[in-house]
C-alpha cells in the first residue's frame, strides 16, 4: 500500500492508500477461529490508476485486502473488490470507472531453509467496454515488473532459479508472436 514502491514496478499506478486499516488484528483472528491462519494486516484499500496511452481512461478500486500467515511458513496475500455500496468508503471527488478485482492472491510456499514457490492468480476487470486484447498485454507487464522488482531481494546474484525464469520469460517474449496474447480471452 505504498504508492511509491507500487510504482517502482507498475508505472500505471497514480495513487494507492490504505483507507480503512483494521487496527485490531486479534479480533480479526478471533473472528476466523485459527481456520484461515494469522491476520497480519487488513483493511479497505483504494487504488487509481493513470490515463493509458493506447486510450484507456483512469480507473479506480476499492479493495479488502489482507496477509495471512501459516504455521507452516506459507502466506496468502489477497484481496477482492468491494461492492458498489461500499462506495461511501470512497475519497471524496469526482468517480473513475471502476476496474473490479474479483480476485487478487499470491501464495507463498517454503520450499526449502531459503526458498520459496511463489503462485499469482488474478480475475480482473478493467471496467467499461474494454476489449481483454486491449488490457492483456498492460496485465502481463505489471506483474513481469512486479516479478522482476522482487528479483533482487529472493536471489543472492544472477543465476538464481527465480533469475533463470525471468530470462527465459525475456527470451520468450523476443520470439512469441504478440498477437497470440493480445487476442487471449
Amino acid at each position: 500500500m505504498n504508492k511509491e514502491k507500487r510504482q517502482s514496478w507498475d508505472p500505471q499506478i497514480d495513487n494507492v492508500a490504505n483507507l480503512y486499516p483494521i487496527n485490531d488484528l486479534d479480533e480479526a483472528n478471533i473472528a476466523m477461529n485459527g481456520k484461515y491462519g494469522d491476520c497480519e494486516t487488513l483493511g479497505v484499500g483504494y487504488t487509481k490508476t493513470k490515463a493509458h496511452p493506447i486510450g484507456i481512461s483512469p480507473r479506480e478500486q476499492l479493495t479488502l485486502c489482507g496477509i495471512q500467515n501459516f504455521a507452516d511458513g506459507s502466506a496468502v496475500i489477497w484481496g477482492t473488490e468491494l461492492a458498489d455500496w461500499h462506495d461511501y468508503l470512497l475519497p471524496a471527488g469526482e468517480r473513475d470507472t471502476r476496474a473490479r478485482s474479483h480476485l487478487f492472491c499470491i501464495a507463498l510456499v517454503p520450499t526449502g531453509e531459503n526458498s520459496f514457490d511463489a503462485e499469482y492468480s488474478l480475475q480482473l476487470d478493467f471496467g467499461g467496454n474494454l476489449p481483454h486484447w486491449m488490457t492483456t498485454t498492460i496485465v502481463i507487464d505489471s506483474v513481469k515488473g512486479m516479478f522482476g522488482k522482487a528479483q533482487p531481494y529472493f536471489v543472492e546474484g544472477e543465476g538464481g532459479e527465480l533469475d533463470e525464469i525471468i530470462q527465459e520469460e525475456k527470451k520468450r517474449d523476443k520470439f512469441e508472436d504478440r498477437k497470440s496474447i493480445l487476442f487471449t480471452p
